[in-house]
């Protein structure tokens, strides 16, 4: 072949060769065990040196709004009793009351109000109800009347009392009104008061009392106020609050539910002025301490109704409902702090499995106990078997005074902490629930992001981003713990995870308007065996502890308003079942079923239960309740049974009040 010939022929081979596509660059994702502790936000107020760096940084209480069935809740709650004590509670009556007398005299001036106060101002801006809202100013307005030239506001009979408890919960009020409105009415406010404070000698500096079990709560206010205003003498009065506060550093200072629950985490908070470990380290410490003692039960909680007793930590001991609200909103503080997700885990295991079942389903009554095991909310007397005497499980607006006014924040607080900002400007699904944020990412920009879902009860979250213009920063989300093999896809693409990972996932890319992002958290059917409970177990399914489906009889009893009234529950089915399990194979031993059709917008009931698992038990009839009518304990597995193999239902725990939840195991043939 002639040399001019070939060279024609490579040319057209060259013009005419088919092209190739390049493949499209594979999306991977970042593990990290916690989010960045480098930089500092250019938009939100997070640790300001010497503090260490916090991972996740709050945003403001109008950030998040919540949507579907956590929306539901927050109506229910704003409609509910919650959004109604002035009517209902004596010590929310505005007139005459001593939070809004500028003498700080009047009635109601210890705890009750600032309880309520703190949850309904959160509602008001998580519903964006203006009734709420301008209900809340008027008393926001009130206790700023009461501040006093020296720096002290609140009541005379606090003062007198060298009683700064109740103030620490008026600030979270003052501190979510802030972040709403900017009124600049409120740091000047904070800090007069706190100087007030410095002020004390120490013998009137927390004396004793709730205030000395419950110091880390003015302790986050003292590193709030720093953290906006950047006064020094302000970590000298951090100093000496922990140092006044019950030492939780060397042990368990007190055995009383909600002390725990707030008081536990005391350490930790210390910890970022000191950055000594061993303060860390003392409130992992204090809660495997009391888990592994009272907690061997499903549903995040432990045996405390009131106090915990040597000996009583059957999965029939109950928890206050103020203990439930007190320990979610220490997870939330701790997640920030240490960027653990371990915290985040622990608050969606209160909130899904114990906390709705705290209230009616239609949030207009509470009752003062819940227990994993409980087969009958009446007003019967319940002691020695439950602390307390008296009525403390039927439903009752008008009851329970500290947990019928602190309940109000649990859910609004929830819904604030679902999303966190990052160090490094970028953003954090942090709890999972069917919401919306608005926040500042990368340099300055606003994004939007709609998170569609219906976890707890389906395992897909869907993140769908609205942004002005394409801007890269780095998006993260929680894997839970229970969670061995999460999936990404975005925009139609599968996105590389590490099988197993654990901590958190990062994507930092460019994202625009319309990008889509899916987060599946495939959820498996475990089995947790309680061996300290005479090895019961428990059935699990992704977060969700189940619980027995009981028949339910609500009575209706008469309170002070026919408006607002009572009810006891009373089972109508049998409830004595233990489970049959396959030892080798034990989720072989349940089946999930699905319920078809739109999720209820209020899923926590029986009847309206997204998810419900087969089972087969046999009833144990020896397994009573007490002359009381309380359940017995739980009997020691395995148990043997003459009675027929039964199909029964187990619905999520948080929709069941009449539950059985840990169950005794029947013996094998």
């Amino acid at each position: 072949m002639k040399p001019c010939i070939a060279l024609a022929i490579t040319i057209a081979s060259i013009i005419f060769m088919p092209m190739c596509t390049p493949a499209a660059p594979q999306i991977q994702a970042k593990m990290v065990a916690t989010p960045p502790t480098s930089g500092s936000n250019s938009y939100y107020v997070g640790n300001r040196a010497p503090l260490t760096p916090n991972p996740l940084i709050k945003l403001p209480a109008t950030s998040v709004t919540p949507a579907g069935w956590l929306r539901k809740q927050l109506e229910l709650e704003a409609e509910g009793f919650s959004g109604h004590l002035t009517e209902i509670s004596p010590w929310c009556k505005f007139e005459g009351n001593a939070w809004v007398n500028p003498k700080g005299e009047g009635h109601s001036g210890w705890e009750e109000m600032p309880y309520w106060l703190k949850g309904f101002v959160s509602l008001g801006y998580a519903v964006q109800d203006k009734r709420i809202i301008d209900e809340s100013k008027k008393w926001i307005d009130g206790i700023l009347s009461t501040q006093r030239p020296d720096g002290y506001f609140g009541t005379q009979g606090n003062l007198d009392a060298s009683d700064i408890w109740p103030n620490m919960i008026v600030l979270y009020a003052l501190r979510t009104y802030y972040e709403a409105t900017s009124d600049q009415r409120i740091i000047p406010f904070m800090l007069r008061y706190f100087h007030w404070m410095y002020s004390l000698p120490d013998d009137k500096l927390l004396p004793g009392g709730w205030q000395n079990a419950r110091g880390g709560d003015n302790l986050d206010h003292i590193y709030w106020l720093y953290n906006h205003t950047g006064e020094e003498w302000l970590l000298e009065l951090a100093k000496r609050n922990h140092e006044r506060t019950d030492d939780w550093t060397n042990g368990i200072a007190s055995w009383h539910g909600v002390n725990f629950a707030q008081g536990f985490r005391e350490p930790a908070q210390y910890y970022q002025q000191t950055k000594d470990p061993k303060f860390l380290q003392a409130t992992q410490r204090n809660l495997k301490t009391m888990m592994d003692i009272y907690g061997q039960v499903p549903g995040g909680l432990f045996g405390a109704d009131e106090n915990c007793r040597d000996g009583y930590f059957d999965p029939r001991q109950a928890t206050e409902t103020c203990t439930m609200a007190e320990f979610m909103f220490s997870d939330e503080m701790l997640t920030s702090i240490t960027g653990s997700t371990s915290w985040a885990d622990h608050c969606e295991t209160v909130a899904f499995n114990s906390l709705p079942a705290s209230m009616t389903p239609d949030l207009k009554a509470l009752h003062y106990l819940t227990a994993p095991n409980m087969v009958q909310c009446d007003r019967g007397n319940k002691a020695p078997g439950l602390q307390n005497g008296g009525d403390m499980l039927s439903f009752n607006p008008y009851n329970y005074r500290c947990c019928q006014h602190n309940i109000a924040f649990a859910w609004p607080y929830f819904s604030e902490y679902l999303w966190m900002a990052t160090r490094d400007n970028g953003i954090a699904a942090v709890i999972y629930a069917p919401s919306k944020v608005k926040a500042k990412v990368a340099g300055g920009e606003t994004v939007h992001i709609t998170e569609n879902t219906n976890y707890p009860f389906d395992e897909s979250i869907t993140f769908v981003f609205t942004i002005a213009k394409p801007t890269k920063f780095p998006f993260m989300m929680r894997i839970p713990g229970w969670c061995s093999a999460p999936k990404l896809n975005l925009n139609g693409t599968a996105v590389t995870v590490a099988k197993g990972a654990k901590g958190w996932v990062v994507i930092n890319r460019i994202w625009k308007t319309g990008d889509k992002l899916v987060l599946t958290l495939p959820m498996e059917i475990s089995i947790k065996t309680w061996q300290k409970n005479n090895n019961c177990v428990s059935v699990y399914r992704g977060p969700l502890a189940y619980s027995l489906k009981i028949g339910e009889n609500w009575k209706k009893f008469d309170t002070e308003s026919p408006k607002w009234p009572g009810y006891e529950v009373f089972p109508t089915t049998p409830w004595n079942y233990g489970l049959i399990i396959d030892q080798k194979n034990p989720a072989a031993s349940f089946k999930v079923v699905r319920k078809t059709g739109t999720i209820s917008a209020q899923p926590f009931t029986p009847q309206a239960a997204p998810i419900t698992i087969t089972a087969k038990g046999k009833r144990i009839p020896e397994w009573k309740q007490d002359a009381n009518g309380l359940v017995e304990t739980v009997p020691k597995s395995p148990v043997v049974s003459s009675q027929p193999t039964e199909t029964i239902t187990l619905i999520p725990m948080g929709c069941a009040r009449l539950r059985i939840s840990a169950f005794p195991q029947i013996a094998a043939k």
